[in-house]
């Protein structure tokens, strides 16, 4: 029986090549269980924190100090990326991005075993903080390690396509993170989700870490850091020569993820907690927890229906076609913001919520593709990760917080200045499309 050289070469690029398939489960995977350990803290905050960890007398100031703290995972998402990024950069991808998993994991999970400011004083909101810090550290580092994956290993003329999948892991994580919590406030009485309830969204977190760990073991580096490796063209410092040399893209491209962010916080975290809260010039609240849970968590499924839309016609049209597209539409949307928000018909706030969410998928997607596009591999993984933790900051760490601040300020007339707000953080993302290149028909650098 004689060898065949051909059938040999391909078994061997084979094994040094990850399956299309296993990419694509890989960052889904670990993305839905990141976001999901971020996204229950932002239901949390809006729920319930506030209560158990700023029992102050005024409720609009606990709102505000329970969104203070889902603001500082935004603050942390820099250095994650920059810590992450130099070693994905230098190190390698795969090890990085189970690194920011086990870090995630770990601080989501002593959330729910944290004590309450009625058991430990400031104690208690004090490492709430820390847990918090620690989340936006692992979620620093774990989108543009996702991004990268899928981009490094799609096939030629469908990274946007490929770059869908880390993507579409955010709308799961969230409708996962709704679910629970409905099924708890449905199950359990107020006194005991404040007792103990509120913890097990948290605790779960260590089964579907596990979950992750497992999938991502299984891949390996892609072949554009591998050859970055065998051409010894790594740099010393990656984020020093991100800063210095390619800061133009690094300003621009948080620009550009920025109006997402706010779209998406604005339409999630800050509506949910100004709907189901009654406020001065009400009698009641426009919508109790469960209904407006169940009203979101159907309407996150169009964010996901959004995104392969936006990957098929960024790889056909372009990346900034689809920006300007989507940007366009969020105007309109904020234009009409303060009406919608405070209309307390079941239609219109499904309507409103999916298509917002929908619009979301629109300007998401192409994100995953365009910033490790713009930047060469041996700074990718910095420069991707940075520009996007940089857009959330400007995009979402104050979003509800301000939010709440206008509208505690304002009133009712507070809620229409919010849809400005929207409008100001699209503009500026517009502008900052615009000057950064087309890249969806570029060769990315190996």
């Amino acid at each position: 029986m004689t060898n065949n050289p051909a059938s040999q070469s391909d078994t061997a690029t084979a094994k040094t090549q990850n399956s299309p398939t296993k990419v694509a489960i890989a960052s889904l995977v670990g993305t839905a269980v990141e976001f999901y350990d971020f996204y229950i803290y932002g239901l949390a905050a809006a729920l319930v924190l506030g209560d158990l960890f700023f029992p102050i007398q005024d409720k609009a100031l606990t709102t505000m100090a329970s969104f203070l703290t889902f603001g500082i995972a935004f603050i942390a998402r820099p250095i994650g990326a920059a810590l992450f990024g130099h070693f994905g950069d230098k190190v390698g991808r795969k090890t990085t991005l189970i690194a920011s998993l086990l870090i995630m994991g770990i601080s989501t999970t002593l959330i729910g075993i944290l004590p309450t400011y009625q058991q430990a004083g400031f104690i208690a909101p004090l490492c709430l903080c820390v847990l918090r810090f620690c989340q936006g550290i692992g979620l620093g580092g774990e989108w543009g390690g996702a991004a990268l994956l899928a981009t490094e290993n799609a096939p030629k003329g469908k990274r946007a396509l490929f770059a869908m999948f880390p993507q579409i892991g955010p709308p799961i994580g969230f409708i996962t993170a709704s679910l629970i919590f409905i099924l708890l406030s449905k199950h359990l009485t107020n006194d005991q989700m404040m007792a103990w309830g509120w913890r097990i969204p948290f605790l779960l977190s260590i089964v579907l870490v596990g979950l992750g760990m497992y999938v991502r073991m299984s891949i390996i580096e892609s072949q554009a850091f591998r050859n970055m490796v065998a051409k010894q063209n790594h740099v010393k410092v990656p984020l020093n020569d991100t800063v210095r040399k390619h800061y133009k893209q690094l300003i621009l491209g948080s620009l550009a993820a920025m109006s997402c962010f706010t779209l998406f916080f604005l339409t999630t975290v800050f509506s949910l907690q100004y709907a189901t809260t009654t406020h001065p010039w009400q009698s009641t609240s426009l919508f109790n927890k469960i209904e407006y849970l169940s009203i979101l968590m159907g309407a996150i499924v169009f964010m996901a229906i959004g995104s392969p839309i936006s990957a098929w016609l960024s790889d056909r049209i372009g990346r900034r076609p689809v920006f300007l597209i989507g940007g366009i539409i969020t105007i309109i949307i904020g234009l009409f913001y303060g009406d919608l928000i405070n209309n307390n018909s079941t239609i219109v706030a499904a309507v409103f919520l999916s298509f917002s969410l929908f619009i979301m998928g629109i300007l998401w997607t192409p994100l995953a593709a365009f910033l490790p596009e713009i930047f060469p591999t041996n700074v990718r993984y910095t420069g991707a990760a940075i520009s996007f933790s940089f857009g959330g900051i400007l995009g979402g760490s104050l979003t509800p917080f301000l939010a709440a601040s206008l509208v505690k300020e304002y009133g009712l007339q507070g809620s229409v200045y919010i849809g400005w707000f929207l409008i100001a953080a699209c503009l500026l993302s517009i502008i900052a499309v615009l000057l950064l290149p087309e890249t969806h028909r570029q060769e990315i650098e190996n």
